[in-house]
This record gives C-alpha cells, sequence and structure tokens, in this order.
C-alpha cells in the first residue's frame, strides 16, 4: 500500500510544472545544511489554494524554516495580505525572509523569532486575529498550539498541520515518545473537538485541515 501510496504522489507530482522559486528555497535550504522537512509539494499548492478560495487576508505560520510554505501561503493572500511567521532561530527565519523577498513577498510575511509558545501569547496580548493557520513546528506543542490558534482566529477561520503521521509512527502503538502521544492527541482533537469541523488527509506525511466554527453561533 505504501509503494502505491508512493507512486500516486509520483505521478501527481509530475502533472506540474516545476516552480522556480519553491526549487530554489529547497536549494537554499540544502545548502544551508538545514533539515530538508518543507511541506509536499502537493500540500503546498493545498495551501494556496485554501488561503485563496477562503478569502483569507491574514495567515499565522508557526514554524519558517527556509520559507517553502511561507510562498505557497503567500501566494493565495490577496495585495495587502499579511502573512506572521513565527521561527525559533534566527539563521532560518533570515533565509525564510530572504527566499520570499526573491519571491515577490518582501512586504507580505512579517517574521518573529523566538518560542513559539511565547510569540502566541504576545500575539494574543496585543488582540492580533488570523484568518488562516498553518503549523509546522515541534510536533510535542501541537495541541497548545491548536488551541492558541482557536484563540487568534476570527470566524470561520482554517487552521492546517504537516506531518500528522509522522512518518509512520503516530499509526504503531509501541511508539509512545512524548511528539507521537501529542500529535496523536492533536489528530483527536482535529476529529472530534465541537469547536472544529476537520478532516486528515493521508497522503505524503498526513496534514489535517480543520474550520474553526463560528464563535457566536456556538455562544462562546
Amino acid at each position: 500500500m505504501a509503494n502505491d501510496a508512493n507512486a500516486a504522489e509520483r505521478y501527481f507530482e509530475e502533472l506540474y510544472d516545476k516552480d522556480e522559486d519553491l526549487l530554489r528555497v529547497e536549494g537554499s535550504i540544502k545548502e544551508a545544511g538545514m533539515p530538508e522537512i518543507s511541506v509536499a509539494s502537493g500540500y503546498g499548492r493545498l495551501l494556496t489554494l485554501l488561503v485563496s478560495a477562503t478569502g483569507a487576508k491574514s495567515a499565522l505560520e508557526i514554524g519558517a524554516l527556509g520559507g517553502y510554505s511561507g510562498i505557497c501561503l503567500a501566494r493565495g493572500l490577496p495585495e495587502g495580505g499579511k502573512l506572521v511567521s513565527l521561527e525559533l532561530k534566527q539563521s532560518y527565519a533570515d533565509l525564510a525572509a530572504a527566499n520570499l523577498a526573491e519571491a515577490g513577498y518582501g512586504n507580505t510575511a512579517h517574521y518573529i523569532v523566538g518560542d513559539a509558545s511565547e510569540s502566541l501569547n504576545k500575539l494574543m496580548a496585543e488582540g492580533e486575529k488570523f484568518d488562516f493557520f498553518f503549523i509546522d513546528a515541534d510536533k510535542e506543542n501541537y495541541p497548545r498550539y491548536l488551541e492558541t490558534c482557536i484563540a487568534l482566529a476570527n470566524d470561520g477561520a482554517i487552521v492546517a498541520a504537516d506531518n500528522t503521521l509522522l512518518r509512520g509512527r503516530t499509526l504503531d502503538e509501541v511508539k509512545q515518545g512524548p511528539s507521537v502521544v501529542a500529535v496523536r492527541q492533536f489528530n483527536a482533537m482535529i476529529a472530534k473537538d465541537k469547536r472544529l469541523q476537520g478532516v486528515h488527509l493521508p497522503a505524503y506525511d498526513g496534514l489535517a485541515i480543520a474550520r474553526i466554527r463560528s464563535l457566536q453561533v456556538n455562544g462562546w
């Protein structure tokens, strides 16, 4: 089954033209010796589509790496839209900012460097709100990040999160490490939390997508 899934992914990838901006990002990540763990290209296209289709004007990204997902998110935003990206490491944020500027989104993306939980608390204190969220950072904090995204969300905002399969570890009951346990909890929240309308996509390394239900409708 895994081989069939990989063949299907390759088949669909070959239908699309090479993306020079994203290829440049991948090259810069490799050259910098950074982990080559950007969101899968198919899911990158999905992020662009979702941001555009939902009419999101502001997006919050948790985990910038080299800017691959940042470009995908920025592409879906309208003129004057805003992307705020949280990144733990200054060198990663610098590379991401340079790559987004090269792709034409230098005025769209704003980077906050430091511990993501602290940055999220600061955004909450400042009263910031967002229409779209993408989580692709330290897996142990996925449930906490989801809760904070809900608190920072405009009505009907979308949350997407990468690596929900953890290369198959979430499926293996023997695996009980903190990251695996946290992602399992996150996956269950996407499926069962009444504040969310969620779906899980099993391709690549797994992607979760949820719409945050209207606060007024639910009486919060």
